[in-house]
C-alpha cells in the first residue's frame, strides 16, 4: 500500500533547522495523520506521497513552502496593562521567550512570543516560531492503512479540524 488520499499514515521523522534538531518523532510514537485532508503543509505531503511502509524520505522546505517569511507586521507593541489580572501582572508571566495564548480583535486565537518587555509595553511576535526557516525533514514511513468511513467523514480523531497545539511542525493548523 502506498501513501495517497484517505490513507491513515504514520511517520517517524527528525526536523532540523539551521543544524539544530527541533523535533524528533519516533517510530514507537509516530505522527499519525490522514493524507489529503490538509493536516500537513502541502509540500510536506507532496514529498511523502506515493511512499510505502519502510520507505525513507529526506527533503527541505523553504520558508514559502513552510511557515512563510517573517512578517514584521506580526511583531507588535502591546500595552502592559493588557496582561494584568485584578490590577497586577502574574509573576514570571512577562519573561522573554514565553509563549502566551492571545486573541485578536476578531476573537481568533493565536500564540505570541514575548520578544521584549519595556516600561509600558510588551513586544510580542505573532509569527510562527519557524517562520523564515528552512525545514529539513528526514524520516521513514512506519504504517499505512485505509481510513474508515467514519474517519473520512469526521476526521481522524472524530473532528474535522487541523492541529491546534502549535507544537507540531508539519501541521498546517499551526500557522
Amino acid at each position: 500500500m502506498k501513501i495517497g488520499t484517505n490513507k491513515v499514515v504514520s511517520l517517524s521523522y527528525t526536523l532540523t533547522v539551521d543544524g539544530t534538531v527541533m523535533e524528533t518523532v519516533t517510530a514507537d510514537k509516530p505522527m499519525e495523520f490522514m493524507f489529503g485532508t490538509g493536516y500537513l503543509l502541502p509540500k510536506f505531503e507532496d514529498n511523502v506521497a506515493g511512499k510505502a511502509i519502510g520507505d525513507t524520505f529526506e527533503f527541505v522546505l523553504n520558508p514559502t513552502e513552510g511557515y512563510g517569511e517573517v512578517n514584521p507586521d506580526a511583531i507588535v507593541d502591546l500595552p502592559k496593562d493588557l496582561f494584568m489580572v485584578d490590577g497586577k501582572i502574574e509573576d514570571g508571566l512577562l519573561t522573554l521567550g514565553n509563549v502566551l495564548p492571545m486573541q485578536d480583535s476578531e476573537g481568533n486565537r493565536l500564540q505570541g512570543t514575548i520578544e521584549e518587555v519595556k516600561e509600558d509595553v510588551v513586544v510580542m511576535n505573532f509569527n510562527h516560531p519557524l517562520a523564515g526557516s528552512e525545514l529539513h525533514f528526514s524520516g521513514s514511513v512506519v504504517a499505512i492503512r485505509e481510513a474508515s468511513t467514519s474517519e473520512i467523514s469526521n476526521g481522524l480523531y472524530g473532528e474535522k479540524s487541523s492541529c491546534s497545539t502549535g507544537s507540531c511542525s508539519g501541521c498546517s493548523g499551526c500557522n
